[in-house]
Formats: structure tokens, C-alpha cells, sequence
């Protein structure tokens, strides 16, 4: 007896997902630390193909660059020394016109934005972004910029109008084949503090967000977290019982994949976002679990 004739399937459409590692990390470091995540994506989305571009940060750290290192020298490591990369430096600078005072600043910055610019160019575009830490302010950053009329904001604002006091718009994302991110996903995320970039979060941002918050995080305050959420529209926020970490553990595997397909089927059904209820800060449930060390 032969075999019932089984259904051809049709051509899988594609899913690209652009994934930035924390500071101290590498794109190979993050893509081992999300297989869990990549796993579950590809189980819940059978009819997508799933690609997960991970870049490595342009910025090489030294030993003395890394929070809490008390090892070795990077001369004395020598090739023992794991590779640790990011995104930019985080620097207290004089203020340029305000005498004393001091202002962050993110050197290396425009060169982050270059290293993620030829990632889009390469092999994008991309559906989403998938940011961890330091990562996940560069997903806020970069979903800014993405969205349509960022760059007017850049030029309109009376607080841009000094160089030196303001980030200026990336020339490397002025010409960029890449529409609007439909998803970000931030694990620990933050938003980039001071003045000096408020331009990427005036007018807030559009994009569809979820974010992930370590009740235990003793890294990133929450305060700096909740400054991320506030300029998301519609933000939504999970809380796991753990700490400085991308969790993956099943609840929050879930929480992710399920925040990936409703806003992949907003789009295919094209809401335009007429319903106006206020889901900033919306806490989304997970089940409780032992914390996951």
C-alpha cells in the first residue's frame, strides 16, 4: 500500500533578525548564548526561515575595560585572553560650554553605527533587532533610526543645534536599503542618558518593543530601564526572577517567540494601530520559576 500523497509545502518566508551582544561580548559569544532562543523561534514559526545576523562590535576592550576584572593583564593573558568587544566607551568629558561640569559621552559610537549599517547592507534588511545590554540600548538606537522622519528630528529640535552638545544623525544609516523594524526584543536594556541624544527619542519611538527586565539585575539600574520603556510606545515589559542575563528558560522563550509572531501578524493583517488603548509599561505574565543561575 503506498503512502498517502502528503501536501507540498510551499516556499518558507524569510525571517532576518539582527542580534547585538553586550559590552564585553562578541557576535560568536551571543549567538552560543541564544541557541535557546533561536530554537524556540524556529519551532513556533515552521512556515519562516529563520536567519540571525550576529556582528561583533568594532570596539576591542582591554582588560581594564571590563567591570569587576581582576585578572591578568591582556600582555600576561596573552592568547588565554577571551575576546571582548563592544559597541562604544562610556566617558565622562568636560561639558563643552558649561564650565565644571562633566557630560557622558559614547565614543566609538559613529563607528558602531557604521559596523551595524554594513550588517543591514550585507545581509539585511532585516524584520527585527534583538539586543542584550549595552546591545539592547544600540536595538533602541538603531530602531530609531529606522523610523520615518528620525532624521528630520535630528535637524528641527532647538537642543540641536551645537555639534559638540548632540549626536549628530549617523552618516552611514543616510542612505540605507531597510524599512522600519517590525519587532525589537531588549534584554536589559537602557536608554542612552544626558541631552547629548535626545534626538533619538523625540518624537518616541514607534517601533513594537518588549522588554526584559532581571528582578535581580545588579548591573543596569532599573531606573535607567524604565527611561528605555518610557520613550517606547505601547512598550511592553516582562520581569524574570534573575539577573544581568538573557533568560532561557521556557516561560520567557515563550514570552519572546509569542511577542515575534503578533507583531509579524499585525503586519500581515495590516493593522495601522487605530486602536489607541494605552499599553506603555503593560507587565505581561510568565509563570514564576526558580531563579535560573
Amino acid at each position: 500500500m503506498s503512502p498517502p500523497n502528503k501536501t507540498p509545502l510551499g516556499p518558507k518566508t524569510s525571517l532576518k533578525i539582527l542580534m547585538l551582544h553586550g559590552y564585553t561580548q562578541s557576535g560568536p559569544l551571543f549567538h552560543a548564548k541564544t541557541r535557546a532562543l533561536h530554537k524556540a523561534l524556529t519551532k513556533a514559526l515552521p512556515t519562516h526561515s529563520i536567519h540571525l545576523s550576529y556582528p561583533t562590535g568594532p570596539v576591542h576592550l582591554n582588560p581594564a575595560d571590563i567591570p569587576g576584572y581582576n585578572g591578568p593583564s591582556a600582555a600576561e593573558a596573552g592568547e588565554n585572553m577571551e575576546p571582548a568587544y563592544g559597541w562604544w566607551r562610556r566617558k565622562d568629558m568636560p561639558h563643552p560650554t558649561r564650565k565644571g561640569e562633566t557630560t557622558i559621552v559614547y565614543t566609538g559610537l559613529q563607528d558602531g553605527f557604521t559596523r551595524i549599517a554594513d550588517t543591514i547592507t550585507e545581509e539585511g534588511p532585516f524584520d527585527g533587532v534583538i539586543g542584550f545590554s549595552q546591545g539592547a540600548c544600540a536595538a533602541g538606537l538603531v530602531a530609531s533610526l529606522l523610523e520615518p522622519g528620525r532624521r528630520g528630528a535630528f535637524f528641527s529640535s532647538p537642543s540641536q543645534k551645537d555639534e559638540m552638545e548632540t549626536e549628530p544623525f549617523p552618516t552611514s544609516f543616510s542612505s540605507l536599503n531597510q524599512p522600519p523594524l517590525k519587532f525589537a526584543l531588549i534584554y536589559s536594556g537602557f536608554i542612552a542618558p544626558g541631552t547629548r541624544y535626545v534626538d533619538f527619542y523625540k518624537p518616541s519611538l514607534k517601533t513594537p518593543t518588549l522588554h526584559f527586565l532581571g528582578a535581580l539585575d545588579g548591573v543596569v539600574e532599573e531606573s535607567r530601564s524604565q527611561g528605555l520603556i518610557e520613550v517606547c510606545e505601547g512598550a511592553k515589559v516582562v520581569t524574570h526572577p534573575g539577573g544581568h542575563f538573557l533568560p532561557s528558560q521556557r516561560p520567557w522563550l515563550d514570552a519572546a517567540v509569542g511577542f515575534v509572531k503578533e507583531c509579524l501578524e499585525q503586519v500581515t493583517v495590516g493593522d495601522g494601530g487605530d486602536n489607541e488603548e494605552d499599553t506603555k509599561g503593560k507587565e505581561e505574565n510568565a509563570e514564576d520559576m526558580d531563579v535560573p543561575f
